[in-house]
């Protein structure tokens, strides 16, 4: 008897990348293993995705559509730049390696445009010039992005090797910490012990810097506000 060829669809390639990324990780990740997941042969793939890089795309593509979808915000362009920046961690954080994804592709797919589009519209009531819009909404979802990212492989590599050797590991930290002068080390190793390293990759963590970024862009404005007033 012949045996039955298994039934995919785009939609379970891209539910089954999931499962992978989240599994091993996108280093590991290649066509043929998710072949092999899906029970099929490599080349049988290519009807679906012309390459790894177009498969890509279209996983940062779905990201980028639950951020569009997810994100409700009325109000200033302060509160809604913030809404924008917490929908995107959240969506980042649910589904696995998808900041990787979004670093790793363009916005040449309708959902990946929409999203940038939509983070623009944030800053339209501004005084702001276009590059400036531009340039600001970048550096706030690059902040969120590399926020996302060091989280991400912070708890991977305690949820490996270090996990096991933490309590040596630490030990062996404030030895070096108290070889070390007050100059070298002085403030490293008070917020050390301290456990202020602790709050890396928390919310308060994160709130603090998107305060930073929004402070930032607001003293932009209002030098935009005062030239236009003095010209």
């Amino acid at each position: 008897m012949k045996k039955q060829q298994p039934q995919i669809s785009e939609d379970k390639i891209l539910e089954t990348s999931w499962e992978l990324l989240g599994e091993d990780g996108i280093e590991k990740f290649s066509m043929r293993r998710l072949a092999d997941r899906l029970g099929i042969q490599a080349p049988s793939l290519y009807w679906y995705f012309k390459s790894k890089q177009n498969l890509f795309q279209r996983l940062a593509n779905q990201v980028s559509k639950m951020i569009v979808e997810e994100f409700h915000s009325e109000g200033d362009w302060k509160e809604q730049l913030t809404a924008f920046a917490v929908t995107v961690r959240r969506v980042l954080c649910r589904y696995p390696c998808s900041t990787q994804l979004m670093m790793l592709t363009i916005p040449i797919e309708p959902d990946m445009i929409r999203f940038t589009n939509r983070m623009l519209l944030c800053l339209e009531s501004t005084p702001l010039e276009q590059e400036q819009k531009l340039q600001a909404v970048l550096t706030l979802v690059n902040y969120v992005f590399y926020f996302v990212l060091d989280n991400y492989q912070h708890q991977r590599l305690f949820s490996t090797v270090i996990k096991e050797q933490e309590e040596q590991l630490g030990g062996e930290m404030i030895r070096l910490l108290d070889s070390m002068s007050e100059t070298d080390a002085g403030q490293f190793r008070s917020m050390y012990k301290r456990g202020l390293f602790e709050l890396i990759g928390t919310d308060k963590s994160f709130e603090f810097g998107l305060k930073l970024i929004l402070l930032g862009i607001e003293q932009v404005i209002e030098e935009q506000n005062e030239r236009g007033t003095t010209a």
